[in-house]
């Protein structure tokens, strides 16, 4: 199957960038490399560009597709959280942009055998990096009625994860869970027939939260954030583009701290915890797909872009 990601705010993004010919910039989330594309052919031929994806189809199609910009393009295959080590690796220390992509790809979702749909009966599997051992199916059979509860409630934000998290456990005690049709089944019979035929699919937010714990989405977004912006030189952006409202907040609050780092008491009259400004936030609101965007791909609804500059 061809390795497909629609490049959601490709225009926005690329405007933001505010791209410079001789510039270095990265994307740490490199997929099908389409706003790779769009950056390495603004470049000259000083300019540079990193990719890094942990998914080995995304490197396969990207390198193909940004075959033609030669030695300006370098890929990587590791996570984004890496990016500071493997650039540094490579004697680079500052770069112009940064840009995050935080969407999963139509191919993973689209390839059955990546076991992250809920429209096919295949095995449970969930992997970004397919070279990591834990799969989603060591978290349906492995974690506790608790656990599931918590990470069904707050990663996929569903006001049935606790029925949802009790019906797991009881069906897994009379066998494993092992296939993603399995799983929906017992989401389903969690959830009320009436509220069923109300909404979208039943097992989105539960499908939804055990790949971002899985893959860890969340804790490796907050701690790499800052080490992203220190990267930056004077006048560098951070675009990132998110999906879900976890994210969202994740990047909104840690920008708005780069701006306004003072933690001193209000009632102080000068700051004396010393902490300096990184630069500023372009988007006191974020940037939303287009009407056309949303007509030509549903999956942009949720999207949301966000720019930091720094000084």
């Amino acid at each position: 199957m061809e390795f497909k990601h629609y490049s959601v705010m490709l225009e926005e993004t690329i405007e933001q960038l505010k791209i410079r010919p001789d510039g270095i910039y990265v994307d740490g989330t490199l997929g099908g490399g389409g706003h790779a594309f769009e950056v390495c052919r603004r470049l000259s031929e000083k300019g540079r560009f990193y990719g890094i994806d942990q998914d080995e189809a995304a490197i396969e199609a990207a390198g193909k597709r940004l075959a033609e910009f030669g030695d300006k393009v370098t890929i990587i295959r590791n996570n984004y959280c890496r990016m500071k080590e493997e650039l540094k690796n490579r004697g680079v220390e500052q770069v112009d942009g940064i840009l995050l992509d935080l969407g999963v790809s139509s191919y993973q979702l689209d390839e059955a055998e990546r076991g992250f749909t809920y429209r096919e009966d295949v095995p449970l599997d969930m992997r970004m990096d397919q070279r990591q051992d834990k799969t989603a199916r060591d978290i349906v059979n492995g974690y506790s009625e608790a656990e599931l509860y918590r990470i069904i409630r707050d990663y996929g934000e569903d006001k049935f994860a606790k029925n949802i998290a009790r019906h797991i456990v009881q069906a897994r005690e009379e066998k494993p869970i092992e296939t993603t049709g399995e799983l929906v089944e017992i989401i389903k019979s969690a959830i009320p027939m009436k509220i069923r035929m109300q909404k979208g699919h039943p097992a989105k937010q539960t499908f939804q939260a055990i790949r971002i714990e899985l893959n860890q989405e969340l804790e490796v977004l907050k701690d790499s954030l800052e080490d992203m912006a220190d990267m930056l030189r004077p006048g560098g952006r951070l675009c990132i583009i998110t999906f879900h409202s976890l994210e969202d907040r994740i990047v909104k609050n840690a920008f708005r701290t780069f701006e306004h780092p003072c933690t001193c008491p209000s009632s102080f009259p000068v700051c004396v915890c010393g902490k300096v400004s990184k630069g500023k936030v372009v988007t006191k609101k974020p940037i939303l797909p287009s009407e056309r965007e949303l007509e030509e791909n549903s999956r942009s609804k949720s999207a949301k872009l966000r720019i930091f500059e720094r000084e």
